[in-house]
C-alpha cells in the first residue's frame, strides 16, 4: 500500500495512547474512537457537575496525536499538567476544562471542541467521542462473595467495574443501545483498518462494540479489523483472564464481528495452541510479536508495536 492507509483506533486510556503513538508512526489518517464512560477522578467530577462528556480520555488522546516542535509540544504537556493544591480545581488537568469550556462554548459539539484543540496542539489525525452522550458500564459479576462465589451481581460504574474483585461476566451500557458519533461511523466505514485494544477489556475496549452504530459499521466496513492483546491480566477487571478468554468475551458481545488478525506478545502468551485454536476457529491469522517494552513491565512498547502493526495494516516500512 503506498498511500498512508487510513486506520481508526478504538480503544480509551493509556491503551488508546500507546496504539496511537506506535500508529502515528505508520500513517498521516488517523482517528481515535474514544470511550465516554469514565466516571472517575476529574472526569468524573466534571460529567456529574456539568452533564457533559467526560474529557479526560479525549485529552490522553489529542495529547498523544500533538504535532513536534516547541509550540505544540508546550501546549501537549500544557493539556496534561494536573493542577496541586487542595482546592476546587485540585487534580484536574489542564486540558479537561479546556474541552469541557469549548463543549460549552460550541452548545454541546463535543467533535468541534475537539478538532478545536486538536489544531492548538498540530495533531497528527482526528479524535472522536464514540458517542455523543455520556455513558455509564454495568457488569454482570460473579465472585465477589467469597462466601457465596456463585451469585452474580450488577456492578454500576467504570470506576466499580475496573476495580471489582469477582470475575466480569459481561458487560453493557447504560443508556441501553446509545447513538454513535456520526463522524466515528463515517471514518469506520472508510477505514483500511480497525484496530481494537490494548487497554482495560471491560471498561475501554468492549465498550466500542455496544454501541450498534459503531458495532455495524465494524461489521459493514471493509476494513481489516485487528485486536491487540493486553500483556497481562489487569487485577480487578481481567485478574486471571488468559488471552483466549479475552477473545471469547469479545466475541459473546459481538458474534458477528469478523476479525482479520489479532497481535500479540510472543513472551506474553504461554499457551500458544489453545490461543492459536481459538483465533483460527474464527477464521482470524495470530501474529505473535515482540511488541512488549524491554524492561519487563506490563506495557506494550510503541515502536515494537509499530513494527509488528505495519505489515498487518498494509504499510511497507
Amino acid at each position: 500500500m503506498t498511500r498512508d492507509p487510513k486506520v481508526v483506533a478504538l480503544g480509551g486510556g493509556h491503551g488508546l495512547s500507546t496504539s496511537l503513538a506506535a500508529l502515528r508512526q505508520l500513517t498521516r489518517e488517523l482517528c481515535a474512537v474514544v470511550t465516554v464512560a469514565d466516571d472517575g477522578g476529574s472526569s468524573g467530577r466534571i460529567r456529574r457537575e456539568l452533564g457533559v462528556l467526560p474529557p479526560g480520555d479525549l485529552r490522553m488522546a489529542l495529547a498523544t496525536l500533538s504535532g513536534s516542535g516547541d509550540g505544540c509540544e508546550r501546549l501537549a504537556a500544557l493539556l496534561q499538567h494536573r493542577f496541586g493544591g487542595s482546592g476546587a480545581l485540585a487534580g484536574h488537568p489542564v486540558g479537561n476544562l479546556i474541552i469541557t469550556g469549548l463543549m460549552e462554548l460550541l452548545n454541546g459539539d463535543a467533535v468541534e471542541a475537539l478538532a478545536t484543540v486538536g489544531r492548538m496542539v498540530g495533531a497528527q489525525g482526528r479524535v472522536l467521542p464514540m458517542s455523543p452522550v455520556p455513558l455509564e458500564i454495568v457488569a454482570m459479576v460473579s465472585g465477589i462473595d467469597p462466601d457465596h462465589p456463585s451469585d452474580v451481581r450488577r456492578i454500576r460504574g467504570q470506576v466499580a467495574v475496573a476495580t471489582t474483585p469477582g470475575r466480569v461476566l459481561s458487560v453493557a451500557l447504560m443508556p441501553e443501545r446509545p447513538p454513535a458519533c456520526p463522524e466515528a461511523v463515517a471514518a469506520i466505514r472508510a477505514a483500511d483498518a480497525v484496530v481494537l485494544g490494548p487497554g482495560s477489556w471491560f471498561t475501554s475496549v468492549l465498550p466500542h462494540v455496544l454501541v450498534p452504530g459503531l458495532l455495524d459499521a465494524m461489521v459493514r466496513t471493509e476494513a481489516r479489523i485487528v485486536v491487540t492483546l493486553n500483556l497481562a491480566p489487569q487485577p480487578g477487571e481481567t485478574e486471571g483472564f488468559s488471552p483466549q478468554e479475552l477473545l471469547d468475551a469479545l466475541y459473546r458481545h459481538a458474534p458477528k464481528l469478523l476479525i482479520h488478525t489479532v497481535l500479540a506478545d510472543e513472551e506474553a502468551v504461554i499457551d500458544r495452541r489453545g490461543l492459536t485454536d481459538t483465533v483460527h476457529a474464527r477464521g482470524a491469522r495470530l501474529v505473535l510479536a515482540p511488541v512488549a517494552a524491554a524492561d519487563g513491565t506490563a506495557r506494550h512498547d510503541p515502536d515494537r508495536l509499530a513494527a509488528a502493526l505495519a505489515p498487518v495494516i498494509g504499510v511497507d516500512r
